[in-house]
This record gives C-alpha cells, sequence and structure tokens, in this order.
C-alpha cells in the first residue's frame, strides 16, 4: 500500500499557521486567502489522518500531533526549496536592516526561519537604531527596512502600533529624590532621545545607569535591577513592570513599527510579505 502524497502547498499553509499562530497572518505571509489557507491544512489533516491545528477565534495553537509534525513539515519545505534552487546560477541577496527597538532580541532567530523557507534566498543582516537604518535605506544600501517610528516619518506600512512605558525590575525600589537610573541602547536610538526630551520637559532628574549595545542586554540590565528602562511594551521583559505611574514619570505615548521596502524580485517580496507577517500586531 502505497503512502500518501503531500502536497507542498498544503504544507507551507500549515508551517506559517503554526509559526505565526493565525490564518490570517499565514495568508498574508503566502500571498494568498484566508480561506484557501483553511482549506489547504485540512487537506494535509485529511492526508496525514491527524489533526493537526486547534482553532480558536483568535489564536492558532499546535496540537500534539500539531508538534510531532512541525519540525517534518520544516525539513519537508527546505528540501523541496533546495531542489527548486538546484539549477539555479546564482542565489539572489537581500540586504534587510531591523531595529532591536522594533523587533527585540530574537532577531537572529526570526531571520533564520524566514530564510529557512527559501534556501536560494541569501540574507544580509544589519542591526542598528532606526535613524541610522533609515538614512542607509534611503541611500540605497538596504533593500528592506523595519524601524520603530516616534511620531511622524517618511513613507512605509505601519505593521502595528507599540504602547511604550517605563519598565524595571519589581524589586527595584523608587528614590523620589535621587536621579532617575536610566537604562536604554546606544545614543543614536530614536526613543532614548524621546525619553530623555520627556523627562526634561516634566523637570524629573536622571542619570545614565547603563547603556546597551544590544537589546539583550538591556533587557538582561532591566531584569537585573540596574535601573528603569523606556520600552515598548511587546519587547519588554516578562518579569518587569511598568513603574511610570508608581515613580510620577512622563508618559510616552505610542510607537509604529514600520516597514519600508524596495525590493523588487518574486522571491523578495515574498520574504517581505513572511516578514511583515511576522510583525504585524
Amino acid at each position: 500500500m502505497s503512502s500518501p502524497a503531500l502536497d507542498v502547498d498544503a504544507v507551507a499553509a500549515f508551517l506559517q499557521a503554526a509559526e505565526l499562530a493565525s490564518f490570517t497572518r499565514a495568508a498574508e505571509a503566502l500571498g494568498s486567502t484566508q480561506s484557501l489557507v483553511s482549506t489547504r491544512i485540512k487537506r494535509l489533516e485529511t492526508t496525514l489522518g491527524r489533526l493537526l491545528l486547534q482553532r480558536h477565534p483568535r489564536l492558532v495553537r499546535l496540537t500534539p500531533e500539531g508538534e510531532r509534525f512541525l519540525p517534518a513539515a520544516r525539513e519537508f519545505l527546505a528540501a523541496h526549496g533546495r531542489a527548486l534552487a538546484a539549477f539555479t546560477e546564482e542565489p539572489e541577496r537581500i540586504a534587510v536592516g531591523i531595529s532591536e527597538q522594533a523587533a527585540g532580541p530574537d532577531i537572529p532567530l526570526l531571520l533564520s526561519r524566514l530564510a529557512a523557507h527559501d534556501p536560494g534566498l541569501v540574507v544580509n543582516l544589519r542591526i542598528e537604531p532606526s535613524s541610522l537604518l533609515e538614512a542607509a535605506f534611503e541611500a540605497g544600501e538596504l533593500d528592506v527596512v523595519l524601524v520603530r517610528r516616534v511620531g511622524g516619518g517618511r513613507t512605509g506600512e505601519v505593521l502595528r502600533e507599540d504602547v511604550f512605558g517605563w519598565f524595571a525590575s519589581p524589586a527595584l525600589m523608587p528614590w523620589p529624590d535621587a536621579p532617575l537610573p536610566m537604562i536604554s541602547l546606544v545614543t543614536e536610538c530614536r526613543l532614548r532621545r524621546h525619553a530623555i526630551e520627556a523627562l526634561t520637559r516634566c523637570g524629573r532628574p536622571w542619570r545614565e545607569a547603563f547603556i546597551g549595545g544590544g537589546m539583550a542586554a538591556v533587557l538582561a540590565a532591566v531584569s537585573g535591577g540596574l535601573g528603569v528602562s523606556p520600552l515598548a511594551s511587546r519587547i519588554a521583559p516578562r518579569d518587569a513592570v511598568d513603574v511610570g505611574a508608581d515613580w510620577g514619570l512622563p508618559p510616552l505615548g505610542r510607537s509604529q513599527v514600520v516597514l519600508r521596502s524596495q525590493v523588487s524580485s518574486a522571491r523578495g517580496r515574498s520574504f517581505v510579505r513572511e516578514l511583515a507577517a511576522a510583525f504585524r500586531g
């Protein structure tokens, strides 16, 4: 008795829905429709005789069978991509810039997952503050950038809006008469400047407690109780709390995560769709 054949598009639909936890975002990443994604996944489940995903109104979760199938699905699509790329002359290169204030500390892991969907695409990644990335994009050095904007800006696709807060370890105690110990990224960081301007306007003294060269270092400093950091709530450490109201700190408002792209190839546009879907609110 022959084994059932797996449909590549159905496996791709399952993988995107599983990784993005959403049929809507999976459809965006695939350049498809939500109904078609759902139909393909149901067809795959029928072929395998297993329920792979639990459908909820606003969330998609893997079943135990889906968890078991997930690594095999990744290997299957990677092998399919290598087979298609066997006769291509040159791999396609795409220069990507991502701000850690927009994406958090797990950028390399995310990019490696996205690139694995197309082995013929070589991703050249730059992780820098948003201001530097937008300048590089304008100069034609980068094909696509994902940045965080405070206030207005140039053109681009808004993927989501985030709320800012002042995050610190719950163990850190306020000292009303002492300068605020601030943790931030490098001086080029827009959010750092935005926070300093807000403190200056309300007359709150502050001091440098820690300057991190990367978001992982900043989050570690926050969790370690070295000070207070202005962060988007989405990327703040799970063990941190927003102390802004209790400490009488000025509100920082909201910001936008924006995608700008000048990619023209079909392969590059497919990658950009996946990137946008991964970061959409």
